[in-house]
Formats: structure tokens, C-alpha cells, sequence
């Protein structure tokens, strides 16, 4: 099987679905993914910490693109720990994809969509308070309209740190994954994100990775689980 997992910034695919990746992996389906922006810039700060200010100056900028090539060399080790082989890097801005038209964005992923022949895809919650991620959302329900493509499947997951900041909480899964067995392995794939993990209570901390894979394995009676959202189905 052809999967396409499409997502706003690196990271989010190991927080949403690195076991899910890994699973399809050593059972042989070919897994791509593609990150759509930049991930870094909208913080504003060459320090990996958020700034209250939106203008940033030529020096900033070149720092900026320093980070970013950083963030991609963590995104690639964490695609080589989860035994992804192809990975698609855009630079659409980081938190202000609301910013570009939405057209740009759907022909990026129809390209995308005509070239790897995906028969499923994975993509961010369409209820996030993170902007990009609710548009890279309705970017690929567009793109994948149901007309002549191969897609036959669509699902949503959820992102640590955002799908569950959105109040009202509207992520409704309906299809759980059992990762026990690559549990473990997530975890090492999201401390390669040294700027992104975080300690405890953070969203993105190693023990809350564990407590959302064992709260999902608990509501579909599995040890460990990820959850996903069915959109499409045919």
C-alpha cells in the first residue's frame, strides 16, 4: 500500500502518528511524507522560544535559516528511525498559511498525490488551534477530491499541543492503531526533535506521549494506541 501522511511542520508526524509510520513501514507499505512549511519562523527568535513581536531583521531572517535547516536534519533522522525512505520538504511560512491562497496550496498536493499514487492518507485535524494545521487539512480534502485519483482513504489525527487546545475539544476518533510494539521507538523518534520535545506537563513530553498511546489503548483495548479520525472511506 501507498501512504501519503501530509502535515504543516516536522514533528508532527511522530507526534500524531509515529507508531502508525513505523507499522506501516515493516509491513511493507511505502510511507512518504510531506512537511508544508518551514515550521520555525513564526517564533520570531533565533533562541527556539516565542516572541511577542512579528517583525524580524535581515540577521534574524539568516538565523532563521539556519534553524530551519536544522529542523530538517532532525525531520530526516526522525523519517530514518521510523524507516521512511521518501520525504518532501515546502516552504510555505510557518503559522500563516492562511496568508497563502488556498488554490497554491491544493496544487502542491494534487503534484503530490499524482506522483507517489497514494491509497491512503493521513493528514492533521481539521479542528486545531494551530492555523496551518487546519488548513493543510482542507488543502488535502481538496485535493483529494474523489475524481480520478487513487485515493481511497483519508484520516485525520490528532497533534500533541494542539488538537487538544482547541476548546471546544472536537477530535472524534473512530479507528485505533495498536502500537505497542513501536511505542518505544516514537519516543526516540521525537527526542531527535531536541528543540521540540519538552519537559513534563508540556504537551510534548516523553511521559505524556506515553499517557495519550495508553489513554487511546484503554478506549480500544489495546496496550498502546493511536487514534485517527475516519474523513473518506471508499
Amino acid at each position: 500500500m501507498n501512504i501519503l501522511v501530509v502535515v504543516a511542520h516536522p514533528d508532527d508526524e511522530v507526534l500524531g502518528m509515529g507508531g502508525t509510520i513505523l507499522k506501516h513501514a515493516i509491513h511493507g507499505d511505502t510511507v512518504t511524507v510531506a512537511y508544508m512549511t518551514t515550521g520555525i519562523t513564526s517564533r520570531r527568535s533565533s533562541k527556539y522560544q516565542n516572541v511577542s513581536s512579528y517583525g524580524i531583521n535581515k540577521k534574524l531572517e539568516l538565523d532563521m535559516k539556519k534553524q530551519i535547516e536544522e529542523l530538517r536534519k532532525d525531520a530526516k533522522k526522525a523519517c530514518n528511525l521510523l524507516n521512511v525512505k521518501k520525504f518532501f520538504f515546502f516552504d510555505f511560512p510557518d503559522n500563516e498559511m492562511d496568508t497563502v491562497p488556498l488554490l497554491k496550496i491544493v496544487k502542491t498536493i494534487e503534484k503530490l498525490v499524482k506522483e507517489i499514487k497514494p491509497e491512503r492518507i493521513y493528514t492533521s485535524h481539521y479542528g486545531d488551534l494551530n492555523i496551518d494545521h487546519r488548513v493543510v487539512f482542507e488543502a488535502t480534502l481538496t485535493a483529494c477530491r474523489p475524481v480520478r485519483l487513487p485515493v481511497k482513504e483519508i484520516m485525520c489525527f490528532e497533534i500533541l499541543s494542539s488538537t487538544e487546545w482547541a476548546f471546544t475539544y472536537r477530535f472524534n476518533p473512530n479507528h485505533f492503531i495498536n502500537i505497542n510494539g513501536e511505542l518505544d521507538k516514537k519516543i526516540k523518534a521525537m527526542q531527535v526533535y531536541k528543540n521540540e520535545i519538552k519537559e513534563f506537563p508540556h504537551p510534548r513530553s516523553v511521559e505524556n506521549i506515553k499517557n495519550s498511546a495508553h489513554k487511546w489503548g484503554t478506549v480500544s483495548g489495546f496496550h498502546a494506541a493511536e487514534a485517527f479520525e475516519i474523513i473518506r472511506k471508499s
